[in-house]
């Protein structure tokens, strides 16, 4: 399955839930899910399936991921010695497109990623394109000079859709954001039940 380029609050209300990487809208004045029968369907009990298929795909939708991707993330995250949720959750925050994002260059994640392929933005100094690149402590994102002076740039700086997480150290005067240390589960921007994302993949892979 590839990344989802649809109606983006309508994903949102299918799941129940504000995805700030996926959309600044926000499900508030319609939360119940879309379509005709949306009132009614809140009232159905979700099957045990259904519970982690809905988990997984906040995760999927939020970071803007391919299933393909989601899933070599769920085998790297096998590999490390913390729990594999714990370490799903920070291999996601510490992608590229994702910091870029939550520095407060972009308004979600999708621009944040068009930014970086677009070679908007430096990490260490020096122009990058790829946005899955991990980071890790130490490292150090900023926005090339003319870049900075961009519409969505500048909008965006001026209203955050979310604020910076603890984690990140920015910069004011040289507009740039670096990683004081890895993530925590709990910095994921919304609420997630990881192991059911776990437990979802644990037959599949």
């Amino acid at each position: 399955m590839s990344r989802f380029t649809g109606p983006r609050l309508k994903k949102m209300r299918a799941l129940g839930i504000d995805l700030p990487g996926l959309s600044r809208k926000t499900i508030e004045s319609r939360p119940t899910p879309p379509g005709q029968h949306g009132a009614k369907n809140t009232r159905r009990k979700k099957s045990d399936f259904g519970v982690k298929l809905m988990e997984k795909q906040k995760l999927r939708f939020n970071y803007g991921l391919s299933e393909k991707q989601m899933r070599r993330l769920v085998v790297d995250a096998r590999k490390g010695k913390e729990p594999t949720g714990d370490t799903l959750l920070q291999l996601l925050e510490r992608r590229l497109d994702n910091v870029v994002f939550r520095a407060g260059f972009a308004p979600t994640i999708a621009a944040a990623r068009q930014l970086v392929s677009h070679r908007h933005i430096k990490l260490n100094g020096k122009l990058v394109n790829i946005p899955s690149i991990r980071l890790r402590a130490g490292d150090e994102i900023s926005i090339k000079d003319v870049s900075a002076k961009l519409p969505i740039v500048v909008e965006t700086l001026g209203n955050l859709p979310l604020t910076r997480p603890e984690w990140l150290s920015w910069n004011e005067q040289a507009l740039s954001v670096k990683v004081a240390h890895m993530p925590a589960p709990e910095d994921v921007p919304f609420p997630i039940d990881v192991q059911q994302v776990v437990e979802y993949y644990a037959n599949r892979l």
